[in-house]
């Protein structure tokens, strides 16, 4: 009995360490169900497809990056934001052909979080910066005005929620995705906006200043070196 307990600790030892960082169309295993203060929409409550493929984020992450996603408009009530959801899902995956939806999380102007990769998952919302970066888009065109009151406070509370949850670090950076891209988005009014909160950092400034981003890994700046073409 003792050489057959040995046995299955072995097997199951074996199982931990061989565990690969890609997984194909798995999502429980890498996004798990929490309590939040704000109003959440999971995955299955929007009827998200599944991911072609999951790659694990290493944890917890130096920076947030903020987006817009300009279209589709604003959403006020779970159907709408709920069709925002799959509308933006389906973009990214069939006409930009990546593995899902593109951002971590988004937040509609209902106050309630939508779950997009989730946490624990590299993201595609920030070219050359997914690996160190949760994104977090608020839904609508934020261009000219600033959204919702609620939806502000959502991502906020999103993002303090990562924080205590160990997925993104305490003293984190936050930046707009022009910051690291270029790019319009998120806004011009929401970028002001977020520029008042705690943890807004003036750099990077420019897709110019990645190189010299001390967090991204050498691979992603080995990349950037040798692209012809700006981002």
């Amino acid at each position: 009995m003792l050489v057959d307990l040995f046995i299955l600790c072995c097997m199951w030892i074996s199982a931990v360490v061989t565990m690969p960082s890609v997984l194909k169309g798995d999502e429980s295993s890498v996004n798990e169900i929490q309590t939040y203060s704000f109003p959440f929409v999971s995955r299955a409550q929007w009827h998200a497809r599944k991911p072609d493929k999951v790659e694990l984020l290493p944890n917890p992450v130096p920076f947030v990056v903020i987006h817009h996603s300009y279209i589709p408009p604003a959403c006020y009530d779970r159907k709408e934001c709920s069709n925002a959801m799959v509308h933006m899902q389906n973009f990214h995956m069939d006409d930009h052909e990546w593995w899902d939806i593109g951002y971590h999380f988004a937040v509609g102007s209902d106050g309630a979080a939508y779950e997009g990769r989730g946490w624990g998952v590299l993201g595609a919302h920030a070219k050359h910066f997914n690996y160190v970066s949760i994104g977090i888009c608020l839904i609508g065109d934020w261009r000219s005005q600033v959204p919702p009151a609620e939806q502000l406070k959502t991502a906020q509370g999103l993002i303090n929620a990562g924080v205590e949850l160990g997925y993104i670090k305490p003293d984190y950076k936050l930046v707009g995705h022009r910051q690291v891209r270029n790019t319009e988005c998120p806004g011009d009014a929401l970028f002001n906006e977020i520029k008042t909160w705690e943890h807004y950092s003036p750099y990077p400034n420019s897709y110019h200043d990645l190189l010299d981003v001390k967090e991204l890994p050498s691979f992603v700046k080995g990349i950037i070196l040798n692209a012809t073409v700006a981002p």
